[in-house]
């Protein structure tokens, strides 16, 4: 008796600690629905609501309610007045903007119809470089918003190769002494080796960059300036550019010899792009669309005049191009279209000489390699001498239809450094052409395409030695626990030969 005496007692006043509760959240919300209506009259009335500091409290904070709490409990966006937590919340807020259009495969309407994950972080790459590299117009370093950014946004970009792995033995001791063999994971061989040094590449051109922060012997002149106080132009067609001025006698010895050093040292940055990228291309499955676009014949994709000349007893590269009209980009891509699409039609026929297939063909197996090495051979020589030239049809529907994660983002990576790496040397020849015109004023813009063209050929030194060896320490040489100490010794070597 005494027992349920007391259970009803505690019923009783639980019951009344509930009615309680109730009534103090019904005051509260009224408290809060009341403030609300004050704001808006107050509002209405002209008046300026600021944020309330944080030692005078609205009311209905006092009853226990925050107005910026969300339903689930968490503070919203101004908390207590802090200026500090902002920039958190926004960087949260764009990178749940970037990896939603990535999950959604640019296809923002979530109807599925969204492009692979491959291609979508590909292209998140590529436009991130466009908006913070597009308007690299000057030798000078990036603004610190900008090289923030790129820094940032890349990390998150990147920071899906991570999880990228492959299982590999490793040995593990037991307790009782014994070793035995299991499978672990770590991050994918062509990853782990290629994604830190694409990173040091980074790092190094935005260096260079910032190696022109102190004030140089050459300054622009804006595109809005008089024809008068630009002079001459070193490209008539790039008129958005801003022109090049250098002091009335040119550079200094001292600066000239330091602009090629400069321009050396981004020079091989932009050959270890270029290298990663031709491996991961490389390695990327040629698209059943591409194969099927492709005429029966090599002749067909060459042209009769072409075919001859790669056909004939003996044959010279450099020869063969010399012969070629290159004097526009445009011809320059179609002659390297043609080369890739025969190069892929003699490799099926190669690989179809037994069987009855449209790609078989009666010439011998001998002939057909050897015209597939001298196109292979010409192509090596395109590649590096025109560096900037778009991307052929082959690269774009390799990239368009890859379907792996990893080799999509070797290759955005590494085309956009060697974007990056190869607007900086134009740069540079810039200001050393302008140079040359104070030197010999009858230098021609002709001329100076022989010049940048020579370029090239440099890069075309022990190509077909490092062509298989794609990885940047073994194309360039460089030994990264060593650091910058070899390459800057090595750039200063060819400086002093020069």
């Amino acid at each position: 008796m005494v027992r349920e005496g007391e259970d009803h007692v505690f019923r009783k006043s639980k019951s009344f600690h509930l009615r309680g509760m109730m009534h103090d959240i019904a005051s509260a919300a009224g408290c809060h629905a009341h403030g609300l209506i004050h704001e808006h009259h107050t509002q209405q009335d002209g008046e300026t609501q600021g944020s309330r500091s944080s030692d005078q409290p609205p009311e209905n904070q006092q009853n226990g309610v925050s107005p910026n709490r969300s339903e689930n409990g968490k503070d919203g966006g101004a908390s207590n007045g802090s200026h500090g937590k902002d920039k958190p919340h926004s960087d949260m807020d764009l990178m749940k903007e970037r990896f939603a259009k990535l999950l959604l495969g640019e296809d923002m309407s979530g109807g599925g119809k969204g492009v692979s994950s491959a291609l979508a972080l590909s292209n998140a790459i590529t436009n991130l470089a466009a908006s913070v590299f597009g308007e690299q117009w000057r030798l000078e370093p990036m603004s610190p918003e900008r090289k923030a950014r790129w820094r940032k946004e890349i990390d998150w970009l990147l920071s899906v190769t991570d999880h990228i792995v492959e299982f590999v033995p490793s040995q593990q001791k037991a307790k009782d002494g014994t070793s035995m063999e299991i499978m672990v994971t770590h991050q994918r061989t062509d990853l782990r080796m290629n994604i830190p040094a694409l990173r040091k590449l980074d790092a190094m051109l935005i260096g260079h960059l910032d190696n022109f922060k102190e004030k140089q012997e050459f300054w622009y002149v804006s595109r809005d300036a008089a024809d008068s106080e630009k002079g001459v132009r070193a490209h008539d067609e790039k008129w958005w550019l801003p022109t090049v001025k250098v002091p009335p006698n040119g550079l200094s010895d001292g600066a000239r010899k330091w602009m090629h050093f400069q321009k050396d040292s981004v020079n091989q940055v932009l050959k270890a792009a270029m290298a990663i990228n031709a491996q991961v291309l490389a390695e990327m499955d040629i698209p059943e669309n591409y194969i099927e676009s492709l005429p029966k014949n090599g002749r067909a994709s060459l042209g009769d005049s072409i075919y001859r000349s790669i056909t004939v007893e003996f044959f010279d590269p450099e020869q063969f191009l010399s012969t070629m009209d290159l004097s526009t980009e445009h011809k320059i891509l179609d002659l390297k279209n043609r080369i890739e699409a025969s190069i892929i039609i003699w490799k099926r026929k190669m690989i179809n000489k037994d069987g009855k297939s449209s790609w078989s063909s009666a010439v011998s197996l001998e002939k057909r390699e050897l015209f597939e090495e001298r196109a292979e051979s010409v192509l090596i020589l395109i590649k590096q001498r025109f560096p900037g030239i778009p991307q052929s049809a082959l690269d774009i529907s390799k990239i368009q239809y890859n379907r792996d994660v990893g080799q999509a983002v070797l290759e955005s990576y590494s085309r956009v450094l060697e974007s990056l790496a190869y607007t900086v040397l134009s740069r540079i020849d810039d200001v050393l052409y302008a140079d040359s015109l104070i030197q010999n004023p009858s230098l021609t813009d002709s001329e100076r395409k022989l010049s940048i063209e020579s370029m090239g050929e440099e890069m075309e030194k022990n190509a077909t030695e490092t062509h298989g060896a794609m990885t940047l320490s073994d194309f360039m040489g460089w030994n990264f626990d060593q650091g910058d100490n070899e390459q800057r010794r090595e750039s200063a070597d060819q400086d002093d030969s020069t």
